[in-house]
């Protein structure tokens, strides 16, 4: 008897001991498979992307509910004024006239014309060229620039002009100083068949709408890239007398003596391209 209670207490604790063991082992493989789900709802950034993303929900549908009124409120307004007697007994007066007006371009061609006819300033002995008063040189950007745009646009017709650069020979700005009465003026200065065409803006605007070609219709052309083979198309070339010095050696006197057939630079007009 004594053999068989103490049996009994034995497997009674080795059961024990067994479902023990069990739900201890289950309970730590619970444990150690739930802390991430746990974690997961838990944790706060988990909580807050679910409440931003509940709040954009929201925003997006209160937005959607607002432009529905909007379309709602201004698709009422168009039906009432549709529906109204008003409009439509006058239905022309919902149309805006639309009033045509001669461009300026068109209004300026007239003005040139007008201006280039009876233009009171006059360069003598100029009657069959083109006459442009203009610098080479660089000092004044904007100078320079209206002086070149100007000699491109009659490069473009292959006519050819006169130029007179100041900065190559004094004489031409005193010439034109007193041709147009003042002491200051600017550059280029333009003369067409001995007539005051004016300066920069009055030749661009002309070339722009198409009033230069028409005055320009009875000027030689020249060959397509034609080039003065004598000066280069600069208008100047040095003093054949003295070779640009300014000097001449008298031999009578022994004495050197000033150059009179060259300017204070020591050049003349070329004689290929400006006799």
């Amino acid at each position: 008897m004594a053999e068989m209670e103490d049996s009994k207490a034995k497997s009674s604790s080795g059961s024990l001991f067994f479902n023990r063991s069990f739900t201890m082992n289950s309970t730590a493989a619970a444990e150690s498979n739930s802390p991430k789900f746990h974690l997961l709802l838990n944790s706060p950034s988990s909580l807050n992307r679910a409440a931003s993303i509940s709040r954009f929900y929201n925003s997006f549908d209160s937005v959607k509910g607002k432009v529905k009124k909007l379309c709602n409120l201004f698709e009422s307004a168009k039906s009432k004024s549709s529906s109204s007697p008003s409009n439509l007994a006058s239905p022309k007066e919902t149309s805006p006239r639309v009033v045509l007006r001669p461009s300026k371009s068109i209004a300026y061609s007239s003005s040139f014309s007008l201006s280039f006819n009876n233009s009171s300033i006059r360069l003598p002995g100029t009657e069959d060229r083109i006459v442009v008063y203009l610098t080479s040189l660089r000092g004044i950007r904007r100078t320079y620039e209206d002086c070149y745009a100007v000699k491109m646009i009659f490069r473009g017709f292959r006519v050819w002009v006169d130029e007179r650069d100041i900065s190559m020979d004094a004489a031409y700005k005193k010439e034109l100083q007193s041709v147009l009465k003042e002491k200051t003026v600017s550059l280029p200065q333009v003369f067409i068949k001995g007539k005051y065409v004016g300066g920069a803006d009055v030749i661009k605007s002309m070339f722009e709408v198409g009033e230069l070609a028409k005055i320009l219709d009875g000027f030689p052309r020249r060959q397509p890239g034609f080039v003065c083979q004598g000066c280069g198309d600069v208008r100047f070339v040095p003093c054949w007398n003295c070779s640009g010095s300014r000097k001449l050696f008298d031999e009578d006197e022994e004495l050197p003596k000033k150059c009179l057939e060259c300017n204070e630079n020591g050049l003349i007009r070329c004689p290929d391209c400006c006799s």
